[in-house]
């Protein structure tokens, strides 16, 4: 793994694989580079694949002082794209890496890019009396600053929470049964500096991109979980109907990560959209 220097020192740690056209993957919150290796042998082989650790993820301790927030990311998307001069760049963000997609869009533009794919994310993650289609349909600022506080008196259980208090039944099954799975992203999540991650949420939460959406004059696939943790299909349906000539793809009985669940499908609908025409 490699890394470039962002304009506030901060390393930015990326691993590159493969040879072609960029194809650049952004992970989730709590995530990092590696919730992409079961990915990364398909799109190598026709691809050069960027995947980043963001900054305050991946175990990377922070070197500068700026807060970890949807801005900053996107600022350092475009030093990334920028320090190796990548142009038509095909990304792929996840949860919070649409998020940073979003924003980064809003701050520069589609210039540098070719293709989006973005999956299973809100443009406005809280709810409220006029937008129900954030979390769970009903996290409103009361419950978010409830739940920054949980996070602050318990980082991993708050994180586990959030997910066990989902829409899907299976997730919440399975924090009731509390198993050896539940234990092993206990233990993941307590090796965490919390704090940045902590600031990251509360930046993701004040952000709204329902206004980005009609400015993306790129191509556009959508891949959402009908069983997400997090987003009723009418969220879907609303990203489709505001990205102009997005594509849809809803992956039945599946959570916020659907990529993950059918994996072989997830890779057959990327590699589909990228060759086909512009």
């Amino acid at each position: 793994m490699i890394h470039f220097r962002a304009d506030d020192g901060e390393h930015i740690h990326v691993k590159i694989d493969g040879e072609g056209p960029p194809l650049v993957l952004l992970h989730g919150w709590t995530a990092s580079h590696r919730d992409w290796n079961p990915f990364v042998e398909a799109f190598a082989a026709r691809h050069r694949v960027y995947r980043w650790d963001a900054r305050g993820h991946g175990g990377h301790a922070l070197q500068a002082h700026s807060p970890v927030s949807a801005a900053r990311m996107a600022r350092d998307l475009e030093e990334m794209l920028e320090h190796w001069k990548l142009r038509d760049a095909i990304v792929i963000g996840h949860s919070m890496g649409a998020l940073t997609l979003w924003q980064y869009i809003r701050d520069f533009g589609c210039a540098r890019l070719r293709k989006l794919v973005i999956i299973d994310q809100s443009p406005r993650i809280l709810t409220d009396m006029h937008w129900r289609w954030g979390i769970y349909g009903d996290f409103d600022q009361a419950r978010n600053a409830a739940f920054v506080r949980e996070l602050q008196q318990d980082f991993a259980e708050g994180v586990l929470g959030l997910v066990g208090r989902s829409l899907n039944e299976r997730a919440r099954r399975k924090y009731r049964e509390n198993g050896e799975g539940m234990e092993l992203a206990r233990q993941r999540l307590r090796a965490m500096a919390p704090q940045p991650l902590i600031d990251c949420w509360s930046s993701l939460a004040a952000a709204d991109y329902r206004d980005v959406l009609e400015k993306i004059d790129v191509p556009s696939l959508l891949v959402y979980g009908g069983a997400s943790n997090f987003y009723h299909t009418r969220t879907a349906h609303y990203v489709r109907d505001n990205i102009p000539n997005a594509l849809l793809h809803i992956y039945e009985d599946v959570d916020h990560a659907p990529h993950l669940w059918l994996r072989e499908r997830f890779v057959k609908d990327v590699l589909d959209f990228i060759d086909g025409g512009d």
